[in-house]
């Protein structure tokens, strides 16, 4: 296992994407326990691309019930009716917001965030958990952080 995540600040956001996947793989290779890896994944993320929130929530007693995470404390709990990660939970697919205030229904764990994508993790075709990521820009995530998260979500569903 490594110890650390090491990213060029230099590369494009795809060439971050690229350098940190493969040493999130190498991070999780081995290690059964859920919340082992996906902490680390958490940091992995928050480190490795500097973003100002990442975590999980997991769908727990009939809601999204926040895990392992990176950033400022953050809501616990949320209905698979609300914000943006309940929408994502709802829709089965990754929502992109630019500005998390045009959102309808946002809920502010953080008035610092203001851009956020939310992608689901499915395990035999049931979301499971959603992965969740706040900018304190706007209009900071795009296609290429969808594509690479759904990737990553495609990994972490083999986890549960």
């Amino acid at each position: 296992m490594a110890e650390s995540v090491i990213v060029d600040s230099n590369l494009t956001k795809a060439e971050k994407y690229e350098t940190l996947l493969p040493q999130i793989e190498a991070l999780v290779t081995g290690e059964i326990d859920l919340i082992a890896n996906l902490a680390n994944v958490m940091a992995a993320l928050k480190f490795g691309l500097h973003f100002f929130w990442v975590g999980a929530y997991l769908v727990k007693e009939g809601e999204l019930v926040l895990g392992p995470f990176q950033g400022p404390v953050a809501c616990t709990r949320i209905a698979f009716n609300q914000g943006v990660c309940g929408a994502c939970y709802t829709r089965r697919e990754t929502i992109l917001v630019p500005d998390v205030e045009a959102f309808p229904g946002h809920i502010a764990c953080s008035s610092a965030s203001k851009s956020e994508i939310v992608v689901p993790v499915f395990k035999n075709n049931e979301v499971v958990m959603v992965l969740d990521v706040d900018s304190d820009q706007l209009t900071d995530f795009d296609e290429t952080d969808k594509v690479y998260l759904e990737r990553l979500a495609d990994l972490m569903g083999n986890w549960f």
